[in-house]
């Protein structure tokens, strides 16, 4: 697993892909944040990173599909998958050795938005007046996000051999699983019948519910419960190989 990992991370580095995918996802929350005044933070008129935590999701359900959609699908495409798994490596262990790749480069990304509750930290009036138990249930919540994506992403990839298509699916599975169910709790036949149900199904209901600062099992069960599954349908994806 550790050669496939660093395999990955030199992948990412040893070309423009972990340099862009940084640079953009900073720049993009740069300007929502610090620079179009209906998401800035600045004009928001409390010490707090709501708005932040707000857009992170929407970005990681567009970039995280981008990083993952080369993992299996390029190598698929020219080959180099029949001489990957002829080394000496179980299934699960190429799998977890690119999520672990891919979930590193996205925590990367996420470590200079730290910057941001310096700022607003020291901007609150009195300094330090900010919501710390929220910041922290929050950016856990985007950790356990990110888990998710990456292993949703992967999935995706092994199922083709085409980054485009990859891409194209991983995308439509984050959305849904993001936002899906809390629009379907709000069709009218779920309406005092079971919504609160559909809405727990979605991963938006727990990211909200870590963001109180309360870090309940059940949020941090129902995220491990998802990555799992998802990492585990990947490694059946490349076992098909053998049927």
């Amino acid at each position: 697993m550790g050669a496939i990992f660093r395999k990955e991370i030199n992948a990412f580095f040893s070309s423009l892909i972990g340099y862009i995918v940084i640079a953009v996802f900073l720049v993009v929350m740069g300007l929502f944040l610090f620079v179009f005044p209906e998401t800035s933070l600045l004009d928001y008129g409390y010490a707090s990173l709501g708005p932040f935590f707000t857009l992170v999701p929407n970005v990681f359900v567009f970039i995280i599909p981008a990083i993952c959609m080369r993992a299996f699908a390029e190598e698929r495409q020219t080959g180099a998958i029949e001489l990957l798994v002829t080394r000496p490596l179980k299934d699960v262990e190429i799998v977890l050795g690119k999520f672990f790749a891919c979930l590193l480069l996205v925590l990367i990304a996420l470590a200079p938005t730290l910057l941001y509750y310096y700022t607003i930290y020291q901007l609150g009036a009195p300094v330090g007046n900010i919501d710390a138990g929220g910041t922290i249930g929050s950016y856990l919540g985007l950790c356990f996000l990110a888990m998710a994506f990456v292993a949703i992403g992967l999935f995706a990839s092994s199922l083709t051999s085409n980054q485009i298509v990859s891409f194209l699916l991983a995308l439509a599975i984050s959305f849904w699983c993001y936002f899906g169910f809390d629009y379907l709790s709000s069709l009218s036949i779920f309406y005092l019948n079971g919504e609160t149900f559909v809405q727990s199904l979605g991963m938006q209901d727990h990211f909200r519910s870590l963001g109180r600062g309360l870090i309940d099992s059940r949020d941090v069960i129902y995220f491990l419960s998802l990555t799992g599954f998802f990492l585990l349908l990947t490694v059946l994806s490349l076992e098909r190989r053998k049927w």
